[in-house]
C-alpha cells in the first residue's frame, strides 16, 4: 500500500485525507512515478468543493491533483520513458499521493527543480494555450488581468519574449515583480481601466483575463470586442461574448517539452511560493483559497 490524500465527499479543505491506497499501475503507454513534487492548483479546489460537479463528476474517492514530477518506477507497453527516468507531466487519476500515472511524460533537465517541474505543467500550458487562442502578434498590445498570479506570470513572459506589448494588473505589492519581466504594471482595483488607457496610449488589442475578478465588461470595452478577450477564471464570460478557455492534457502539439527547454534555459520562470508535506494538503488548499500565495504551493510527498 502507499498513501494518497483523497475526498470522498465534496466539502471545504477537511474533506482531504491522508489514505492507504494501492499503487495504480501504468496502462499501454503510461508510466508510473514516484512522485518528487506535486502542483496545486484552483482547479483541484474547484473539483473538491463540488463547483465543478457539473463538468468533472467525481467518483468517490477521488485523489486530486493535475501534475507531478518524479522518477520512473513502472512502465506500460509502449511508454515513452524507461525506469529510473527523471520526468513531469500531466497526471492520470491524480497527483497528490506517493505515486502516480502519466500519460505523455516529458524529461525532467537536472536544471529544474522537482518544485518548479511539477508547477510548469498547468500553468505553462494553459498561458502558451491562451496566447495562441488569442492570435496576439509581436507588436501588438496585451493586457494580462492577474498578472502576478501563477499563470499571468508566465503569460507575460511569454508574450513579452515574442516582441508583445504587455500591460499587467497586479497588487501593489506585486508591481515591481511584473515591472521586472518587462511589462507595465497598473494596479488593480477601483478606477483600473484608466490606469491601462494612460499606460497603454496606443490601446489595447488582447485581454487575457487570469484573475477573475469582474473585469471583462471593461476588457471587451478596452478592445472594442468580445472576441478579443478570453478568460480563464470568470464563468460569466458568455455574458460579455467573451470565451472561457478550458483546456485538456495530452494533446497533439503538446507545448510543454518546448516550455521546459525555456525553463531549463533561465527563458521562463515559475515562481514557488510555498511547499507543504503531502499530509497538509488541506492546509495548501485553505492557504490558496484564503489568497494567501504569491505563486505556486506544491506538496512533496
Amino acid at each position: 500500500m502507499s498513501k494518497a490524500i483523497t475526498f470522498s465527499e465534496y466539502g471545504t479543505p477537511e474533506v482531504l485525507r491522508l489514505s492507504d491506497v494501492a499503487p495504480p499501475e501504468p496502462g499501454p503507454g503510461q508510466v508510473r512515478i514516484r512522485v518528487r513534487a506535486a502542483s496545486v492548483n484552483p482547479l483541484d479546489m474547484k473539483i473538491r468543493s463540488g463547483l465543478m460537479a457539473g463538468a468533472v463528476p467525481a467518483v468517490f474517492p477521488v485523489t486530486p491533483g493535475l501534475d507531478a514530477a518524479g522518477v520512473v518506477d513502472a512502465v506500460g507497453e509502449g511508454a515513452g520513458a524507461a525506469v529510473g527516468d527523471e520526468v513531469l507531466g500531466h497526471t492520470v487519476g491524480g497527483s497528490y499521493g506517493e505515486y502516480a500515472l502519466l500519460g505523455r511524460p516529458v524529461a525532467k533537465p537536472e536544471a529544474l527543480t522537482w518544485e518548479v517541474a511539477a508547477s510548469l505543467v498547468t500553468v505553462g500550458e494553459t498561458a502558451f494555450r491562451v496566447l495562441g487562442q488569442l492570435g496576439v502578434q509581436a507588436g501588438q498590445t496585451l493586457l494580462v488581468h492577474g498578472a502576478a498570479g501563477s499563470v499571468g506570470f508566465v503569460a507575460v513572459q511569454l508574450a513579452v519574449a515574442r516582441g508583445i506589448t504587455v500591460v499587467g494588473t497586479a497588487g501593489e505589492r506585486d508591481i515591481e515583480r511584473v515591472t521586472t519581466l518587462g511589462a507595465t504594471a497598473v494596479r488593480y482595483g477601483d478606477g483600473w481601466a484608466e490606469r491601462v488607457k494612460a499606460a497603454a496610449p496606443q490601446g489595447v488589442d488582447f485581454v487575457f483575463d487570469a484573475s477573475g475578478a469582474g473585469v471583462l465588461a471593461d476588457s471587451v470595452a478596452l478592445t472594442g470586442a468580445g472576441a478579443r478577450v478570453i478568460t480563464i477564471a470568470d464563468a460569466s464570460a458568455a455574458q460579455h461574448g467573451v470565451r472561457f478557455s478550458a483546456g485538456g492534457s495530452g494533446r497533439a502539439g503538446d507545448p510543454l517539452p518546448e516550455l521546459v527547454r525555456l525553463t531549463a534555459a533561465g527563458r521562463l520562470t515559475v515562481p514557488i511560493w510555498r511547499t507543504y508535506p503531502l499530509e497538509d494538503a488541506a492546509r495548501a488548499h485553505a492557504d490558496l483559497e484564503a489568497g494567501h500565495n504569491r505563486g505556486k504551493a506544491v506538496l512533496l510527498p
